[in-house]
């Protein structure tokens, strides 16, 4: 069989996604049965070390990212305070080696986005390319687009090659594939995009971009999580789940955690399957746990 046919006979393995309204409905019923009980001190702690620190700005340099990094640096000097260190910085593949020189927080991983960031717009030889440079450079782990040009039209084979190369190319780093949820939007489509990604090779599923179209959102959030769910069922492989885009306070990224507890389970809640692509959350976290002592 082609591999266009096997793909879509994986599909069928999966759980339909569900309406919009029905998920709409559901996830208001996780978030009401969880979310008092969720919002501890334990829990924002265990979303602090979610973060990916990010900077993804035009007009990033070495002293901005490196103040970026001294940051996370001053967390991890003061293990008093209670706070765990943040999972990684993510930033453009320039800034790589300047994260990787300033870096003093044991366990915090260096992530750069690559592959034509954030359209995906380019020839497959420059994602290569740049995913191959960056990862020699030092990053532990790559952030792609799902390449929507073959995609949107159906041409899941194609998006199945690249992302098979580009994990390819990523070596010992972990590979994160951002589905771009918000141009999406149709469960279905979502649903779709993260069982490709999945079978491609990531080690992650990534809601956003947080560049052209718009975040994270707890729909999107829902149908990757029940992916993610019959994949391990499929395969026995646990894979992460990342999302980004707009989650900037306690309360909303409580109740991410609430959807992937319910959904997922515990297993998933360790940053090696959880993470949060932010940059004003950290602080918010810092001045909630505070309030929580």
């Amino acid at each position: 069989m082609e591999l266009q046919g096997k793909i879509q006979e994986t599909f069928e393995h999966f759980t339909p996604a569900s309406s919009p309204e029905e998920i709409d409905k559901i996830v208001e019923g996780i978030i009401a049965r969880r979310y008092k009980a969720a919002y501890t001190i334990e829990t924002l702690r265990f979303l602090f070390s979610t973060i990916d620190l990010t900077t993804l700005a035009g007009a990033d340099t070495k002293e901005s990212v490196q103040k970026l990094v001294e940051t996370v640096n001053r967390t991890a000097s003061h293990p008093e305070e209670g706070l765990p260190n943040v999972a990684a910085v993510c930033v453009y593949p320039l800034q790589v080696p300047v994260v990787k020189e300033f870096m003093k927080a044991d366990g915090v991983h260096i992530a750069a986005v690559s592959g034509g960031f954030p359209a995906s717009q380019t020839f497959l030889e420059i994602k290569l390319a740049e995913t191959a440079l960056t990862v020699a450079a030092g990053a532990d782990e790559i952030d792609i687009v799902l390449n929507l040009n073959h995609f949107l039209p159906g041409n899941y084979s194609a998006v199945v090659e690249e992302i098979e190369e580009q994990k390819a190319a990523c070596r010992s780093a972990h590979l994160k594939v951002i589905l771009e949820t918000g141009l999406l939007k149709d469960p279905e489509l979502v649903r779709k995009a993260s069982i490709l990604s999945l079978y491609s090779g990531a080690d992650f599923i990534k809601t956003s971009t947080g560049k052209e179209y718009p975040g994270a959102d707890l729909r999107a959030a829902y149908t990757m999580c029940c992916a993610l769910r019959d994949y391990r069922k499929e395969t026995s492989l646990l894979r992460g789940i990342k999302f980004s885009g707009g989650i900037r306070s306690a309360e909303d990224a409580v109740k991410y955690y609430c959807i992937v507890e319910e959904i997922l389970g515990a297993e998933w809640m360790t940053n090696k399957l959880f993470r949060i692509g932010a940059s004003s959350l950290a602080g918010n976290l810092i001045k909630a746990i505070s309030e929580c002592k």
